[in-house]
C-alpha cells in the first residue's frame, strides 16, 4: 500500500496510524519510508540545488526501492527486505504482513503496477508548507523563492501523474484532527 501526498501533509503519521489500526485487528505491519531512499546529494542535485526538476526527476532511488523492498514483499516474493538504500542485511517480514510505504511521488509510471492500493492525501501548499516549515525550520510561505524548489517539483508530478485520480483513496488531510475521504473506499484496502 502506498500512502503519497506532497510535503507536510502528514503522511508519515497518517501510515503510522494506519499500521496501528492494521496491528490491532492482527495484521502484521511492514511500514517502510520512501524518504529512506534518497539518491546522495550529488545526484539529488545534478540538475542545481534549487531546480523544481531535480527535485521531482532525481531524489528517489527507485530501482532500489523496488529491489529491496517492492518486490521482496510483493506477491511471490521471499519476504526478505531492506528498510533503507543503505541497510547491508535484510529483515524478514511475517507471512501474511501487510506493506506499507510513505513518501512523495508514489503514483510515478515506474511504481504505478506495484501497488495493490493506493491512497494520496491532499491539502494546499498554503496548509503543507506550514506544517513542513514547523517540523523542519524552512520557510513557511510556498511563494518564498526557498520553496521553488518543493513545490514546483510537486506540481510537476502533478501534471505528470495526476495521482488524485490514479489513487483508489482520495483524502483531505488539510485537518489532520478530521480527515475527509473525498472518494474511494478505505474499507477494503
Amino acid at each position: 500500500m502506498a500512502v503519497d501526498g506532497v510535503d507536510g501533509v502528514g503522511k508519515t503519521t497518517f501510515a503510522r496510524e494506519l499500521a496501528r489500526s492494521l496491528n490491532d485487528r492482527g495484521r502484521p505491519v511492514v511500514q517502510v519510508s520512501a524518504d529512506d531512499f534518497l539518491h546522495p546529494a550529488p545526484v539529488r542535485h545534478q540538475r542545481g540545488r534549487h531546480s523544481p526538476e531535480g527535485f521531482w526527476l532525481d531524489s528517489y532511488d527507485y530501482p532500489a526501492l523496488i529491489e529491496r523492498v517492492l518486490l521482496p514483499l510483493g506477491p511471490g516474493g521471499d519476504r526478505r527486505y531492506h528498510r533503507s538504500v543503505d541497510t547491508p542485511c535484510p529483515e524478514t517480514a511475517p507471512t501474511g504482513a501487510a506493506l506499507i510505504v510513505d513518501g512523495l511521488f508514489l503514483h510515478r509510471d515506474e511504481l504505478r503496477g506495484l501497488w495493490e492500493f493506493t491512497v494520496f492525501l491532499e491539502a494546499p501548499f498554503e496548509v503543507t508548507v506550514p506544517r513542513m516549515a514547523a517540523r523542519d525550520g524552512s520557510h513557511p510561505d510556498p511563494a518564498h523563492p526557498s520553496q521553488a524548489r518543493y513545490v514546483g517539483g510537486q506540481r510537476l508530478y502533478f501534471a505528470a501523474c495526476d495521482p488524485r485520480t490514479r489513487a483508489d483513496v482520495l483524502i483531505d488531510h488539510s485537518d489532520l484532527e478530521s480527515p475527509r475521504i473525498l472518494r474511494g473506499d478505505c474499507r477494503n484496502p
